[in-house]
């Protein structure tokens, strides 16, 4: 089992950025496998996937962020990042970590984006 702590949301202006952090913990031999991915949940909306990398380094993001956000990860911290630029109201959501391309059953809490002027 793989562990999820996200950090690095809050509250910005719409074109601003911001820069999310997730720290995973667990089986060393899945943490050493799995691809990675960023995902979102606003209000009244399903989970959706928004940026991915694999575990050779291929990126995928959704159409929508494409050109403005960029997933990256940092191997011997076990840690993956999401930087995010010209954020739109649209992006307003509680953004969570989680394996790629497939996620498991465990989430964190995930951290709050809010883009409001």
């Amino acid at each position: 089992q793989v562990q999820f702590v996200e950090s690095g949301g809050g509250l910005v202006q719409p074109g601003g950025p911001l820069r999310l952090s997730c720290a995973a913990s667990g089986s060393i031999s899945t943490l050493s496998i799995m691809g990675s991915g960023w995902y979102r949940q606003a209000p009244g909306k399903q989970r959706e996937l928004v940026a991915g990398i694999t575990r050779d380094g291929r990126t995928n993001y959704v159409d929508s962020v494409k050109g403005r956000f960029t997933i990256s990860r940092h191997r011997a911290k076990n840690t993956v990042y999401l930087q995010m630029h010209s954020l739109k109201f649209e992006d307003t959501a509680v953004y969570y970590c989680n394996k790629y391309p497939t996620a498991s059953q465990y989430w964190g809490q995930g951290t709050q984006v809010t883009v409001s002027s």
